[in-house]
């Protein structure tokens, strides 16, 4: 799904960490090692079609790699 995050990411929270992350493998063969987290929080989206919605997002982020692979979850 193609989206545009409008504003800043509010009510992060980490679901899980290292090992508990299931695609922590695929995750360090194609960024590089870190301090893995799987991340979720909520923001405004611009969708494909034009239209804004409010979504929850999950994403993972490491420590000097950042943040990758956004994905919307569900609308709010």
């Amino acid at each position: 799904m193609d989206f545009e995050i409008l504003d800043k990411v509010a009510g992060v929270e980490t679901i899980a960490t290292g090992s508990g992350i299931r695609e922590i493998g695929r995750l360090r063969k194609f960024y590089g090692r870190g301090r893995w987290r799987k991340r979720k929080g909520f923001a405004d989206v611009r969708l494909a079609n034009g239209e804004v919605v409010r979504a929850e997002l999950h994403w993972y982020e490491a420590t000097g790699i950042g943040k990758r692979e956004f994905k919307v979850k569900r609308f709010l």
